[in-house]
């Protein structure tokens, strides 16, 4: 994943709205990376790749050199990155999810999007619990998500906190 890039990387991880087949990964995949060469910061040329994860999750890696790795992209190239990324996922008819939404799966071990509400019930109920793999976008360095991944038992993420999950 993002094989070129060190662990010090800055990594940006985009939950998707609804999961894609291969075909349609690798399509977004390569509409991202056909934009990456062109990217800049401070006209500084950004290193930079991109992977779709689990069908659900874009992930874009980026480095300025060796010296800046992970604060060399500025806020200006971060918020082109993001335009690039949207103009992708429009070509491709794609969406983001929402921000508040619980992306899990179920107990057939399908993507499912919940707002989070509606994941509490399921915790309250027990049909979901620490066990229960969700997709975890808060990596912020290559290295912590190839350390931990994206596809995280509830009870290792940020849900643990937020829904009690011990």
């Amino acid at each position: 994943m993002l094989d070129s890039l060190p662990d010090a990387a800055r990594v940006w991880l985009f939950l998707l709205d609804r999961t894609l087949d291969a075909p349609e990964a690798d399509a977004l995949r390569r509409s991202v990376a056909a934009w990456l060469p062109s990217w800049t910061s401070h006209q500084r040329p950004v290193q930079a790749e991109a992977a779709v994860l689990a069908g659900r999750a874009l992930a874009v890696g980026a480095v300025i050199s060796e010296a800046d790795l992970n604060a060399g992209v500025s806020g200006c190239g971060i918020d082109t990155m993001e335009r690039a990324v949207a103009s992708a996922l429009d070509a491709h008819g794609l969406a983001l999810a929402s921000p508040l939404a619980v992306t899990f799966r179920d107990a057939d071990g399908d993507w499912q999007s919940l707002p989070r509400p509606a994941f509490r019930r399921l915790t309250k109920s027990g049909e979901a619990g620490p066990e229960t793999v969700v997709l975890d976008v808060t990596a912020t360095t290559l290295g912590d998500l190839r350390a931990h991944g994206a596809e995280r038992p509830a009870g290792e993420t940020w849900a643990a906190r937020a829904f009690a999950l011990a």
